[in-house]
């Protein structure tokens, strides 16, 4: 079994990470391999954010590394909160109250029309790689549903009848950006090593 530092301490998406890979990889965690950081996220791009943590951890351990970031992008807000989702409604991060800002913003608005979109950044070897998926879909009037986390409860993916939050892992992973995202990853890792 190959190991590989996933750059985050984000449990739900170690989960969600490590439900892709299945047993081919041993997806250790920031807490795992001692490391007891937030990782700033300075940039104004996902591109950026998910270098700067896969690059800082790279240059801490020497060892190979990956890590990501995640956007919501809603077309009638010009593509926010996007890079700013986790911290959309300020600080400290809560998604009850990013969740609340954004129904807000989009009051009275018909255009729900939003994606999410991952950016994978991974170093092999010195050398840095990404790659992107995307889930396209709409933002719903309410909130739908009581699992996932972040703006699960009020994203309906295209195809679906329901907001992440209503749907079991399995269902979630069939219209995954970050499942995407993973996809391209794996497929370049398995002709890389």
């Amino acid at each position: 079994m190959k190991s590989i530092i996933f750059a985050t301490n984000n449990e739900y998406k170690v989960s969600e990470i490590r439900s892709f890979l299945h047993e081919d990889w041993n997806i250790i965690t920031l807490k795992e391999a001692g490391i007891f950081m937030d990782i700033p996220e300075p940039h104004f791009t996902l591109e950026e954010n998910a270098r700067e943590k896969s690059l800082t951890i790279f240059q801490l351990t020497g060892q190979d590394c990956f890590s990501e970031d995640t956007g919501l992008e809603t077309e009638a807000l010009n593509g926010a909160p996007g890079v700013f989702s986790a911290r959309y409604a300020g600080e400290p991060s809560s998604s009850v109250a990013n969740i609340e800002k954004l129904l807000n913003a989009l009051k009275g608005n018909d255009n729900r029309n939003a994606r999410f979109r991952t950016v994978i950044s991974i170093y092999l070897g010195g050398r840095e790689f990404q790659f992107e998926g995307i889930c396209n879909g709409t933002i719903a009037y309410e909130k739908m549903g009581g699992s996932g986390f972040g703006y699960d409860p009020i994203f309906i993916p295209d195809g679906a009848s329901t907001s992440f939050a209503n749907m079991t892992s399995a269902e979630k992973n069939s219209y995954s950006h970050r499942k995407k995202a993973m996809e391209k990853l794996i497929q370049f890792l398995n002709k890389e090593m």
